[in-house]
């Protein structure tokens, strides 16, 4: 999968080691392998099929980014890098056809 992200910083956070420790602490290891995850997948429906990521789309004031866990209700959000989204007939996102993200933040949302 192709990935972009929202800051230069952020890029730095979640692809040099030593600033994702600085970052993330005790979680680096988590979201180096989401990280992992992520790069190595085809599209996003592979992610579906990863039980730890648990990747879901969000809703609310939150509708059109998705998120996948990285511990307890911590979270990397993303949206669909793609003009238009692909989706379903039904109208919902086709994650076969999701092929490229941007990485928007990493945060703990149910705190809002």
């Amino acid at each position: 999968m192709e990935l972009e992200y929202k800051s230069n910083k952020l890029k730095k956070q979640l692809t040099q080691s030593k600033e994702m420790v600085k970052a993330f602490g005790i979680m680096a290891k988590k979201v180096n392998q989401r990280m992992a995850e992520l790069t190595s997948a085809d599209n996003l429906s592979v992610m579906s099929t990863i039980p730890a990521a648990h990747c879901h789309q969000l809703k609310g004031n939150r509708k059109g980014q998705i998120a996948v866990t990285i511990s307890g209700n911590y979270r990397l959000i993303f949206i669909p890098d793609h003009d238009p989204v692909p989706l379903l007939d039904d109208g919902g996102l086709d994650l076969q056809s999701v092929t490229a993200i941007k990485i928007i933040e990493t945060e703990d949302y149910h705190r809002e």
